[in-house]
């Protein structure tokens, strides 16, 4: 029982902690990114385990982990509520070729991270070429271009 609840505090650990730090995080990982990742695999690693490495502990381990994000995928599907507080709504950071720089603020993303976005996606190289410019529920960014 003991592996089960810290399977499951680990995995509501983890949503909070990565909820926190936004979907600009998801969307663009630079080198420190990536160690502060592994760190923290490896802490999470030894937290669901603890002293047990047996087989049975790591499936017991495993099985729990992806009944409950089966459960929370339920629950968000039954619950818009939940599936917004938990993975967010898209957010508009451009409209009609002008930058809303709160929301892009609040969101943590730059105009050069847009720009960027709208060279690599369509070849787009100021801001007046952008009709939409779209923070994505998984953080990439969805330009649309004026016409």
């Amino acid at each position: 029982m003991e592996t089960v609840l810290r399977a499951a505090s680990m995995y509501l650990l983890l949503l909070v902690v990565l909820k926190i730090a936004g979907r600009r995080t998801l969307m663009e990982m630079t080198s420190f990114d990536l160690i502060l990742l592994l760190i923290i695999s490896e802490a999470t690693q030894q937290a669901l385990l603890g002293n047990d490495f047996s087989v049975t502990g790591a499936s017991l381990t495993i099985i729990t982990l992806v009944v409950v994000d089966i459960l929370f995928g339920m629950l968000k599907a039954r619950f818009p509520r939940l599936d917004m507080l938990i993975d967010g709504t898209a957010l508009i950071l451009v409209e009609n070729g002008s930058l809303l720089p709160e929301r892009a603020r609040k969101a943590g993303i730059s105009e050069e991270d847009i720009l960027n976005s709208a060279r690599s996606t369509a070849g787009l190289e100021r801001l007046d070429q952008i009709k939409f410019a779209i923070l994505e529920k998984n953080g990439k960014i969805s330009i649309i271009p004026q016409r």
